[in-house]
């Protein structure tokens, strides 16, 4: 049995539908439903399911976007940092072992050499580095938190899409944003990155931290061309001339654009389609 909490959001909706397509047994807990962010509460909800493994997809985002974050920033932090600490406590009270969705979000830019960050950089994206927005921040706490936890993945998830329309898919944003800011980033495809952190434990591959991302980079420009390509929509797209007028214009907070390396986890025998291949086969298979 898998323990799933925060079922309900885009990345635990897309655990569900994994585990329904594969028979898997879970349980989806919302916090709705049962308040698990109290440590007594969730051992016992461990005890009650019989858990051999916990996913942990809740936390806090922002709805339309992270600029939200810095308005409910209670929220924010309680959901991406203290949540994480309070997982952690319970499922080592339980000797569970257990998995973490994070976020690239920590990073920006690339390292000194121009290759994507790897799991061993520190992030640079953070209350630390005084540059970052709060949504960030708080995740990369939540990291902090887990530092040496015992039987633990650290999933890093990096802007989600699919073929599927969603206001949460990167895809459907480009679309649908009156301008769009040009930059450079690594991505996830959505089932494409459960799968992975499912088989992270099904493989039993070495836990730790892990760059569940495409590998490879892409720019905001090539995903309109490919967009234009496949799709044809009768949208013109336009871009800010920079990131300076994006943040005088449409942002209220910066923005994380950086690269990372995924080689740790396909080394550790999960492959992962490369960017631009992925991009291109949700767009063929377009749901609206």
């Amino acid at each position: 049995m898998i323990l799933l909490l925060g079922g309900s959001g885009y990345i635990g909706s897309a655990f569900c539908e994994l585990f329904d397509n594969n028979a898997v047994p879970y349980r989806n807990v919302t916090r709705r439903e049962i308040n698990y962010s109290d440590r007594d509460i969730l051992i016992a909800l461990i005890r009650e399911t019989k858990s051999k493994f916990l996913i942990n997809a809740a936390g806090y985002t922002g709805k339309p976007n992270v600029d939200a974050c810095e308005l409910h920033k209670a929220e924010c932090l309680d959901g991406n940092t203290v949540l994480p600490g309070v997982i952690r406590d319970a499922c080592e009270f339980e000797n569970l072992a257990w998995g973490h969705v994070s976020s690239g979000c920590i990073y920006t830019g690339t390292r000194s050499d121009g290759t994507g960050f790897t799991e061993d950089d520190i992030p640079n994206f953070t209350f630390k580095a005084n540059n970052c927005s709060f949504y960030s921040g708080t995740k990369a706490l939540g990291e902090e938190c887990l530092a040496g936890a015992e039987q633990n993945y650290i999933w890093r998830l990096r802007i989600p899409f699919n073929n599927i329309d969603n206001p949460r898919n990167y895809l459907t944003k480009v679309m649908c944003y009156q301008r769009l800011l040009n930059a450079t980033n690594s991505l996830s495809q959505l089932n494409e990155f459960v799968w992975a952190c499912w088989q992270s434990w099904e493989r039993q591959i070495p836990f730790g931290i892990y760059n569940v991302t495409n590998p490879g980079h892409v720019t905001t420009k090539e995903v309109v061309s490919l967009i234009q390509q496949e799709l044809r929509p009768s949208q013109k797209f336009e871009f800010f001339s920079d990131e300076q007028e994006f943040m005088a214009k449409a942002a209220k907070t910066p923005r994380s654009n950086c690269v990372m390396n995924s080689a740790k986890i396909i080394n550790a025998g999960i492959p992962l389609e490369p960017i631009h291949d992925a991009i291109v086969d949700a767009l063929r298979t377009w749901n609206n």
